[in-house]
């Protein structure tokens, strides 16, 4: 009998299926996952940003010398309108999204934020709310160019008439109830989603700051979103809620700095936070004063809803010495951080890698602004330099400084979190001395030309004025700071690609959060296990179990020891890694 052995078909292998056209797009549009959606926020938010710096480059470019340049009256209000509607609500407040995404999630061990869809529509409420504001410019009219606050009269339909002004409030409306939405996911992920062990006081310095600003986005949003209602009403229905027979331009102002202050600390606060993580890890040491940095939060968002009026200091129709005190009041919990943030470097072994270089920075910048607040707190002082570029200068070295620079620092050193790769050192120190040198020659001499007279929202002034020459080193330092984000943007994209990979899960070898106890990047839901939260450094602690016992005898106050785990001593260590990419260094 003859055996039958089957021959194997041997058939030509199919090409593989790579991906179908437009999925990346269509994931992208379904996707609850928080951290995609926080990369959805920052490419965004950093594509305002830069419409927003080109504008600014527009601006200073007509002012470097007397006459009209390129750019008429109309155009250059169009452009200063829409330059600070983008940089504090296109810019900074999704930005603040955009790091409590990536980030606060895996501070607190949480799988996902607690409401997926709803943080999915804050998203896309924000894009399609910025997109109407800026749409503006598309319009027979043009864009708003009322001012990004938008004072009643100026801003109602006999001043402003256009669909452009429509959009700005209909487009802000649609993007501030996103933000709104955010909040309220925000805090209701901190309180309700905590991993065990993860008490309040536990909680890193980034996850407080993010749940107090989240408190006063629900106690300011609301507030704008009302008064913006109100101008659609006055504009399209003939309300007369802000006539000026009943006192409505008044009612604006009070409406809109309600808002406009909490805001200035909604966008300040998480960036705080920011520079709160990276500092003790690069001065090896635990965060000097933990519980005080937690009360002066409190205190500063506690104050910023009580010192709006400080805005309005010309008009005469508020309390001077009630408001004036309050805002000298709120410069102490501020103190009370530089204080921390010294201590926590004081006696330290620092390193100056990018992202302790941009915390500096922000230190510096952010103290000369917070100094200038301190003389614009004396109503005197406020009325001789009010509306001046003094103001301009100071209101740019608190905002500038505190978001550009924690934003850069923070990009820095999240960065593996985001894609397993670490940025490019000497491209990011390149870009933080173009950043620091622009900015400083830009906006320092705005103080002299402010005291000296040159009024802000103005296209033009006389030679004779002898503003010139202060205008000339303005706009060339203006130029250097717009061209440092060409070395951000190739840095980004090459180190993405091509960077060195950040092999373990800390690869700055001391994060103390949870965030650097998982995978570089994480899994989808973030953990494959979650060590024991002891202390508000659970990442340090599961890294080096060797030195516990020592952690707990210099949580003593008072007692002098040696700098605090040294180089030698923590990467000598043999304690276990967690997760699966953390090998040990040796």
């Amino acid at each position: 009998m003859t055996a039958i052995v089957p021959r194997p078909i041997i058939s030509r292998p199919g090409p593989a299926l790579g991906p179908r056209k437009g999925s990346r797009l269509v994931n992208l549009l379904g996707t609850t996952d928080h951290k995609t959606i926080g990369m959805m926020y920052l490419i965004t938010s950093f594509a305002y940003f830069i419409a927003g710096g080109l504008m600014a480059m527009l601006i200073r470019g007509e002012l470097a010398e007397p006459g009209l340049q390129f750019l008429s009256p109309e155009q250059y209000n169009e452009l200063f309108t829409m330059h600070g509607t983008i940089m504090l609500l296109m810019f900074a407040t999704p930005l603040f999204f955009a790091f409590g995404n990536l980030i606060m999630p895996l501070q607190i061990g949480s799988p996902d934020v607690a409401f997926p869809r709803l943080n999915a529509l804050s998203f896309w409420l924000f894009f399609f709310g910025s997109l109407i504001v800026v749409s503006g410019f598309l319009t027979p009219t043009g864009a708003a160019d009322f001012g990004w606050y938008a004072y009643a009269p100026l801003s109602d339909v006999a001043h402003s008439p256009g669909a452009g002004a429509n959009m700005w409030f209909a487009g802000l409306a649609v993007s501030g109830l996103g933000t709104i939405l955010g909040g309220v996911n925000f805090i209701t992920t901190i309180v309700c989603l905590r991993a065990p062990g993860m008490t309040m006081f536990r909680m890193p310095i980034f996850t407080w700051n993010t749940l107090v600003t989240s408190l006063l986005i629900l106690l300011a949003f609301p507030i704008l979103t009302a008064a913006i209602m109100g101008m659609l009403a006055d504009r399209h229905l003939g309300a007369l809620v802000y006539s000026p027979e009943n006192g409505g331009p008044m009612l604006w102002q009070h409406l809109f700095w309600f808002f406009g202050h909490p805001e200035v600390y909604i966008i300040a606060l998480p960036f705080f936070g920011i520079v709160t993580e990276i500092i003790p890890v690069f001065s090896r040491k635990p965060l000097f004063g933990y519980k005080g940095m937690v009360g002066a939060t409190m205190a500063i968002g506690f104050l910023s809803v009580a010192v709006w009026a400080h805005h309005m200091f010309a008009t005469g129709a508020v309390l001077l010495p009630f408001f004036s005190f309050l805002t000298y009041l709120i410069a102490v919990p501020t103190g009370l951080k530089f204080f921390n943030w010294i201590g926590t470097m004081w006696r330290g072994q620092m390193t100056f890698e990018t992202p302790m270089l941009w915390s500096i920075g922000f230190m510096i910048t952010f103290l000369l602004g917070g100094l200038t607040g301190v003389l614009l707190a004396s109503p005197p002082l406020d009325w001789h330099v009010n509306d001046s570029y003094f103001v301009v200068a100071h209101f740019h070295y608190v905002v500038f400084g505190t978001v550009v620079f924690a934003a850069n620092a923070g990009i820095a050193f999240w960065f593996p979190k985001m894609c397993g790769r670490m940025l490019d050192e000497r491209l990011g120190k390149l870009q933080f001395w173009m950043t620091f040198i622009g900015f400083h020659g830009t906006f320092l001499i705005q103080h002299w030309l402010g005291t000296q007279g040159m009024p802000r929202r103005y296209v033009d002034y006389l030679a004779s004025d002898h503003f010139q020459w202060m205008h000339d080193v303005s706009t060339l330092f203006s130029f250097l700071l717009g061209a440092s984000i060409l070395p951000f943007l190739y840095n980004v994209r090459r180190s993405w690609l091509y960077g060195q990979l950040a092999l373990r899960d800390d690869p700055w070898g001391h994060g103390n959060s949870l965030e650097w106890a998982t995978s570089s990047p994480p899994p989808r839901h973030n953990f494959i296990e979650i060590p024991r939260i002891r202390s508000e450094r659970p990442a340090f602690e599961a890294h080096y179990p060797q030195l516990l016992e020592r952690l707990h005898e210099e949580a003593h106050a008072g007692r002098r020891h040696e700098p605090y785990a040294g180089v030698s001593e923590v990467f000598g260590g043999t304690g276990r890694r967690q997760g699966p990419n953390d090998p040990d260094p040796t």
